[in-house]
């Protein structure tokens, strides 16, 4: 607390306490105020006014009512926090959606309380009915409950974080604020208590394809060289669209219902349109289609499940490749010596994707036209169409007003640039590839 604060909150116990913190008997009565504090803090920081929101702050550090109200304090602020978490999942957000939220408002620390506060929001849950891809990403993320009672977990939070009283407070009540302006998004799966669908396994990419799969895309990931990357990638390719033309005839034959789904993928800054346009373009090679929601930096990919499946790995992997040739290419500047290489590496990136994507569908529609021409041609196609239109309705229904956002290039030399890195790969190594 700062002189100035510990000033201002000795004024206001000698002017006889006009909020009534300091005299309330009961703890009914101290918990309607903490209630009350944290209400103003809110207010008061959401309208950036300083003075207010210190005043506050210093109230709620202080305790509504020595030692005995520390613990109100504390219970109100941890109870508001495990009640807004369960209010931010009802609104659509996954945990690590969460986490990275808050972290992008305020810092690593307030990253770290709420992954604690999570972790406590689902201990009532069993396990079985937690989602499976929850449970992926609380392991990600270490969430646990570390700490016994919760009515001593902000005085447990600051000693583990070596943090003071007042700053553990304005944690608490940052994490707050982000949570209460969330805003709804699409929910893309159950929630934990919710019934857990059974996922067939022909939903999802096997685990033998899949491990071919990520060999072929970490030998492209470590490979200096472009024609050996682009090779690799594109036999990952093909080996997805394979598999996603025998899933599809599986569910049409055996009369599965599947439907799309929806994933989010998370887009940081910087360059985060082209990589927001890197990830659409993959994601349309996979039959899938992707929005990105440029306010809160997820993108939404909507498609079925062995689709959604190789749209992330192949952007995962492909987001390696080009990050490390666009820094790969240096620096750059014009000719007066300012640096240009903002513009460079956003054009990179952005003809980049383009390229990468013209190449992907060329390798998709290979396979899917060879597929047609075989045998089972003539069911395929229909089927295939079937579940594009599906697609597009999801996002219709999801998406009503959505609007395109033109990619912008301004840097020329960028664009050649992202272009023949993305062009360098002739595809000359596939039948080598097939053939190990």
């Amino acid at each position: 607390m700062g002189k100035n604060s510990r000033e201002r909150l000795k004024a206001k116990r000698k002017a006889g306490d006009p909020l009534g913190i300091f005299r309330v008997p009961g703890l009914p009565d101290q918990r309607q105020v903490a209630e009350r504090l944290i209400d103003e803090a809110l207010g008061a920081r959401h309208h950036r006014q300083v003075d207010a929101f210190e005043d506050r702050l210093d109230l709620l550090a202080e305790g509504t009512g020595g030692p005995a109200g520390v613990q109100v304090v504390n219970r109100a602020l941890f109870g508001r926090l495990l009640q807004e978490v369960a209010n931010a999942w009802r609104r659509g957000w996954e945990p690590a959606e969460i986490v990275r939220a808050v972290r992008r408002d305020g810092s690593a620390g307030h990253g770290r309380l709420v992954t604690d506060v999570i972790a406590a929001r689902l201990r009532e849950f069993p396990a079985a009915s937690v989602p499976p891809r929850w449970q992926v990403q609380l392991a990600a993320l270490d969430a646990v409950v570390w700490w016994e009672h919760d009515d001593l977990f902000p005085s447990l939070w600051g000693a583990r974080h070596s943090v003071d009283r007042t700053t553990t407070v304005q944690t608490m009540i940052d994490v707050l604020l982000v949570l209460l302006t969330m805003m709804p998004v699409e929910p893309a799966g159950p929630l934990p208590g919710d019934p857990q669908p059974v996922v067939a396994d022909a939903g999802r990419l096997d685990q033998r394809m899949l491990d071919r799969v990520r060999a072929l895309l970490a030998k492209a990931e470590s490979t200096d060289f472009p024609e050996e990357a682009e090779a690799y990638t594109a036999k990952a390719q093909e080996l997805m669209t394979r598999h996603r033309i025998d899933h599809a005839l599986l569910a049409a034959r055996s009369g599965a219902r599947d439907r799309p789904a929806t994933r989010r993928v998370a887009v940081d800054n910087p360059y985060e349109m082209p990589k927001s346009l890197l990830l659409q373009v993959v994601a349309e090679a996979n039959s899938c289609r992707a929005v990105w929601m440029k306010r809160i930096g997820l993108v939404s990919v909507i498609g079925f499940a062995p689709d959604l499946d190789a749209t992330e790995l192949l952007f995962t992997s492909l987001l390696v490749q080009a990050t490390r040739a666009m820094t790969g290419s240096g620096s750059r500047t014009d000719a007066y010596g300012r640096s240009t290489t903002r513009s460079f590496r956003q054009s990179f990136l952005t003809s980049y994707a383009h390229r990468i994507g013209e190449r992907l569908t060329t390798a998709s529609d290979e396979v899917t036209e060879a597929a047609a021409a075989a045998e089972t041609g003539r069911e395929l196609l229909p089927v295939l169409a079937a579940r594009t239109e599906a697609v597009r309705e999801a996002v219709a229904e999801q998406f009503p007003e959505m609007t395109t956002v033109p990619a912008a290039a301004s840097n020329h030399e960028g664009w050649a640039a992202g272009r023949a890195a993305a062009d360098r790969a002739v595809l000359n190594g596939r039948d080598e590839l097939s053939n190990r």
